[in-house]
């Protein structure tokens, strides 16, 4: 496999999605998943039932970032979803902060990392082919 830490998280689901065999995938999303924290968690995010987020149901009003102007990256800023599940650090906080938060994370990422992240509030697989089976193959103990 190819060591991959210079793209950012849509560009490694991206190169999932051209994988043909489910080995192949299950090694490629495990590999990443350990090199790139965030990876693992969208899709922990987007796979773990326990995990419920504090956000309204659907696209919230925000303006996707220019791919040429991305101030940060889902790599950096993954480390913020806890403060928007129930029972972590969005605890105590009022809901629109933490909806603000969500949307200046929103656009100050990649748009199509942004896309990732609003399927991941709606329980959607991060990119077409992720199964429930790849994920406990490639992360034993990530789902419950």
């Amino acid at each position: 496999m190819i060591h991959v830490t210079n793209k950012e998280v849509f560009e490694i689901f991206e190169d999932f999605t051209k994988l043909k065999t489910k080995k192949d995938k299950v090694l490629f999303i495990r590999e990443q998943g350990n090199l790139v924290p965030a990876v693992k968690d969208v899709i922990r995010g987007a796979f773990d039932d326990r995990l419920k987020f504090v956000l309204p149901v659907g696209k919230p009003p925000y303006t996707p970032n220019r791919p040429e102007s991305v101030p940060s990256s889902l790599k950096m800023l993954h480390r913020q979803f806890s403060t928007f599940v129930v029972g972590a650090t969005s605890e105590g906080l009022g809901q629109m902060h933490i909806e603000k938060k969500f949307i200046q994370m929103l656009e100050s990422i990649h748009a199509e990392d942004a896309l990732i992240v609003l399927d991941m509030v709606a329980k959607k697989p991060p990119v077409k082919g992720l199964t429930v089976k790849i994920v406990e193959e490639a992360f034993p103990n990530l789902l419950p």
